[in-house]
């Protein structure tokens, strides 16, 4: 299962290059679906967002999908997907206020997803389309915040849209450079290396925090 995924992670060129020629149309529904799970369903921050919008971007390039039909077609998936996980955070507010544990969301991603709102205010909803698992938990940890619907909702279409049309863009811009096509797979574990930097430095800080705590309590 999980080599199975990592190969459509690495490989999803190819793949997608596959479904457009044989189901244009099921892979549109493809694309949509998995924007809008990976933005609007708290439990699954691992799917491929950043990859996948750069990946459409180079097949429409091609010729192979449409670019007039993604963007619109992702900017709402990503934005009706903000619109439910905002509603599931709401949902759970009460519950967690009163001390319920959230059995299916990691603490230490809400501690960091709400750093990050510290740090950026309701900016977060905006800066976090481009940091995966805050991505996934920002509208979420907002609805729980109490931020009012209508910030989070300007805030929200302003994140979609520049998420979607910059990287799909992107993927358009570079598709027909001979190099890029060539190391497609190496340029996506770029892409995914890169969306993990800001993580993986957050969660030094927050080590070096801790035992900074540490040292002066002892």
């Amino acid at each position: 299962m999980l080599t199975t995924l990592l190969d459509w992670f690495l490989h999803l060129d190819r793949h997608l290059a596959v479904l457009a020629a044989e189901y244009q149309i099921l892979v549109y529904v493809l694309l949509f679906a998995v924007i809008f799970v990976e933005t609007g369903v708290v439990v699954m921050p691992f799917l491929p967002g950043d990859s996948l919008l750069f990946v459409t971007g180079a097949l429409a390039a091609k010729g192979m999908l449409s670019l007039p039909v993604l963007i619109p077609l992702l900017i709402v998936a990503a934005v009706v997907g903000d619109i439910v996980n905002f509603a599931i955070g709401t949902l759970f507010r009460d519950r967690v206020k009163h001390g319920y544990q959230l059995r299916f969301i990691k603490p230490e991603h809400i501690a960091h997803t709400e750093r990050f709102f510290e740090r950026h205010g309701p900016k977060t909803i905006v800066l976090a389309r481009y940091v995966p698992i805050v991505r996934t938990l920002a509208p979420f940890v907002a609805a729980l915040g109490s931020m009012r619907y209508r910030t989070f909702l300007s805030y929200n279409v302003a994140g979609g849209t520049l998420w979607v049309v910059s990287l799909t863009l992107a993927g358009f811009a570079f598709g027909n450079i001979t190099w890029v096509n060539d190391n497609l797979t190496a340029v996506i574990m770029g892409i995914i290396v890169l969306s993990l930097v800001p993580g993986i430095v957050a969660w030094l800080q927050e080590r070096h925090r801790a035992r900074a705590g540490a040292d002066r309590q002892a």
